[in-house]
């Protein structure tokens, strides 16, 4: 495995740097003559390794330093109407409180002049990178939630728990955006005493499912996933035997 446990959670990461160290993964599993095998699900990632992302996704540390500022004096609500009358479409898109997207559209704008979703709607590549067979696992509904509901009760009996208040111990506060990611979140505000545990656990599954139903929405929505059901074992090898011949 690989790329695992590569920054620390106050360290900035984003869609942009993960394609770059992973296309330099990709090469060096080629260079000893191995076919990689990416797993993930996050759909920006994936993408951003096998089709880049638009030129302008570095931005501009300055301001979004100053936008995060205005968003932490003002609130984020005022940012996302303001967001509105620049990129209504990136606006009816995020939720008000999707904090990170709202500063990034807002960052974007103002570096470029032109809104977020112009760059998505126009971005092409004349060629990407890599050939790749993507393979998704077609899962029941009810099955991935049974599924999902008893890796959280295995996640928290594997010591999760002590896991985020080592963190916390260590000085990475809930402010940080790792630390608000599902999971995390949950177990910082029962650990800072604002829900007993039973409310944390049911609604870390909950927002597990409603994470999971998206992942799905986007990758049902890119073209070339070959969907096939998780125990068709011998068909994934075919096809992945038919691909590297």
């Amino acid at each position: 495995h690989h790329l695992i446990d590569i920054v620390d959670p106050d360290e900035p990461f984003d869609a942009a740097r993960y394609a770059a160290l992973a296309r330099e993964q990709v090469r060096a599993q080629h260079r000893e003559g191995r076919v990689p095998l990416v797993v993930g699900g996050t759909g920006l990632y994936i993408k951003a390794l096998l089709h880049g992302l638009f030129g302008s996704e570095a931005g501009d540390p300055a301001v979004r330093r100053r936008l995060a500022a205005e968003a932490a004096a003002a609130g984020i609500a005022s940012l996302h109407a303001r967001l509105a009358a620049c990129d209504p479409q990136t606006a009816a898109r995020l939720h008000p409180n999707d904090t990170a997207r709202v500063l990034r559209a807002l960052e974007v704008f103002e570096v470029t002049g032109r809104p977020i979703s112009a760059f998505h709607r126009t971005h092409r590549f004349a060629e990407d990178p890599f050939e790749a067979l993507l393979i998704g696992l077609d899962v029941a509904r009810e099955r991935l939630y049974e599924r999902i509901d008893r890796r959280v009760e295995a996640m928290l009996a594997a010591g999760f728990e002590e896991e985020v208040r080592g963190l916390l111990e260590r000085g990475y506060g809930p402010e940080l955006k790792p630390m608000q990611s599902i999971g995390y979140s949950h177990l910082c505000a029962m650990l800072a005493g604002r829900v007993d545990r039973e409310e944390a656990v049911r609604t870390l599954k909950r927002d597990t499912r409603r994470f999971a139903k998206r992942q799905l929405t986007w990758f049902r929505a890119t073209p070339g996933i070959i969907w096939l059901p998780p125990d068709a074992a011998g068909e994934i090898q075919r096809r992945c035997r038919a691909f590297l011949s």
